[in-house]
């Protein structure tokens, strides 16, 4: 089969980028190429072409590979509810919740669903990039794996191995994780890749010239690290403020927070210091805080008040701050939040912030929709003493993910955006200091964040969308890549050409 696995010696050392890079490469050099992660571990997610859910690592390497998104590039997904159990997403749908241990019982029937999904994209490709999730050196885990070695060899895949050397120790790292390998593994490693290298590399070639003796396999590229590289985290949420502009965005870090990455948006503006709060910390002073969406929408809030900071939101609010929910966090701002058949806890209700009119009651049916719409502006330019606040309406496109129903209370209330297929999104507090909405990527056009932004007190203009600039560093990234390998040794390593 037509396929090349990218696997790492740790987490986050580059495999998702690495992924996105040779799609990018591949799609330039004019082959037709799909992303494809067998399972993966992740509360960020997209919603598909054909309705479903994937990680959206994987969407970003759908669109680097000059492909639509499809639940064949991700066929298992697993979203964290607890410490020890998540949600199980099969092919783009929810099938429950499941434990570890129950989860590892399961995993006949996920590996089903990974092969026939790579079958498919084998048959519609030329080439399939694959990425692994962690480690293959992670041993606990070696019985019916699926997501590493346990695909490649069933698959007969070659493999590269991608190291982070920012981390320090990236030799250690590749000769450790190949001792911890069967033979047959080991064989199946045709080269490596040494990831995020500052400096001269001249200092670096000893030590690549050992490697390659050690181990009789070569290294394929060594990738510099690329400053403020600027592509969606699979997973990690962001530690560091983005800017030092004057306007200050503080997003509360949930323990289950999902889709921060619609955030990045804000985080790109020089004009803006957004910065997610440090928890265990009170709560930083800011012009606009942020709730985010939750996998754990009741248990969420409960710690957020147990943080005190329900307390500082509503201090916020008396000194004229603003404050925005998304998915969960929009389902916080309201009344109550009702969860009948335990899908994210324990079955029961939970009283809201009390900011909106909105009564919420999580359903068993998953709600997965790409939409379009408009954002009725006028709403937020009443509110606003920024000009760059429009009162016309504010096309956008965004997606929804979401268990909750939500009833507005109070029908006096406008609602915030209006969509194409008929519904309506989001409210707007009386007082025009609350609002939010189950919209995801609302960040994500210029137009639509630039009047955001002058509601909340901020007057700068965004210039530049999300996929713009999406597009701009998957070319930046690709270019990097194409410069760092060594085409010859990738070439009889499984590169395809």
């Amino acid at each position: 089969m037509p396929t090349l696995m990218i696997q790492g010696c740790t987490s986050d050392a580059g495999k998702s980028t690495l992924v996105a890079a040779l799609g990018r490469l591949l799609h330039r050099r004019g082959l037709g190429v799909a992303p494809f992660k067998p399972q993966n571990m992740a509360l960020n997610s997209a919603v598909t072409e054909n309705g479903g859910e994937i990680g959206r690592a994987q969407a970003v390497q759908a669109v680097a590979c000059g492909i639509a998104p499809h639940t064949d590039h991700n066929p298992v997904l697993l979203k964290p509810s607890s410490d020890c159990r998540a949600q199980v997403i099969i092919n783009g749908r929810a099938i429950g919740n499941l434990d570890a241990v129950d989860y590892h019982a399961y995993k006949r029937e996920a590996k089903s669903a990974v092969f026939n999904a790579w079958r498919r994209l084998c048959q519609q490709y030329d080439w399939v990039v694959v990425e692994g999730a962690g480690s293959p050196a992670e041993i606990n885990l070696r019985a019916n794996d699926i997501a590493n070695m346990g695909f490649a060899e069933e698959a007969d895949c070659p493999v590269w191995l991608v190291a982070d050397i920012d981390r320090g120790g990236v030799f250690a790292h590749i000769v450790g994780t190949l001792a911890c390998l069967s033979p047959t593994e080991q064989a199946r490693i045709r080269g490596f890749i040494i990831n995020r290298f500052r400096g001269d590399i001249s200092l670096l070639q000893g030590g690549l010239d050992w490697l390659e003796a050690q181990t009789g396999k070569p290294v394929l590229a060594v990738m510099h690290y690329l400053h403020g590289l600027d592509i969606a985290a699979e997973d990690a949420v962001p530690r560091t403020p983005s800017q030092v502009g004057g306007f200050r965005i503080v997003i509360l870090t949930l323990p289950h927070i999902s889709n921060h990455t619609d955030f990045d948006p804000l985080r790109r503006l020089p004009e803006v210091d957004c910065r997610f709060a440090t928890p265990n910390q009170p709560l930083p002073a800011a012009d606009l805080y942020i709730l985010p969406g939750s996998k754990n929408t009741r248990g969420d809030l409960a710690w957020l008040r147990e943080q005190g900071w329900d307390a500082a939101i509503a201090r916020h609010l008396r000194y004229g701050g603003k404050v925005i929910g998304i998915c969960g966090g929009y389902q916080m701002l309201g009344q109550t939040i009702t969860d009948p058949l335990g899908l994210e806890g324990d079955v029961g209700s939970s009283k809201g912030l009390g900011y909106l009119p909105l009564a919420t009651t999580l359903a068993a049916e998953k709600q997965l929709r790409n939409v379009t719409g408009h954002i009725q502006a006028q709403h937020l330019a009443a509110n606003s003493e920024h000009s760059a606040c429009p009162v016309s309406p504010i096309p956008l496109t965004g997606y929804e993910i979401h268990h909750g129903e939500s009833q507005v209370l109070d029908a006096n209330l406008p609602s915030l955006i209006e969509l194409d297929d008929g519904r309506y999104d989001g409210l707007m507090s009386a007082d025009g200091q609350v609002l939010g909405c189950y919209l995801h990527g609302l960040f994500d056009q210029s137009e639509a964040l630039t009047a955001l932004l002058a509601w909340a007190g901020c007057g700068v203009r965004v210039v530049q969308s999300a996929n713009a600039q999406l597009e701009a560093e998957l070319d930046r990234l690709a270019d990097a890549l194409d410069t760092a390998l060594d085409w010859e040794k990738a070439i009889a390593a499984g590169l395809p050409v």
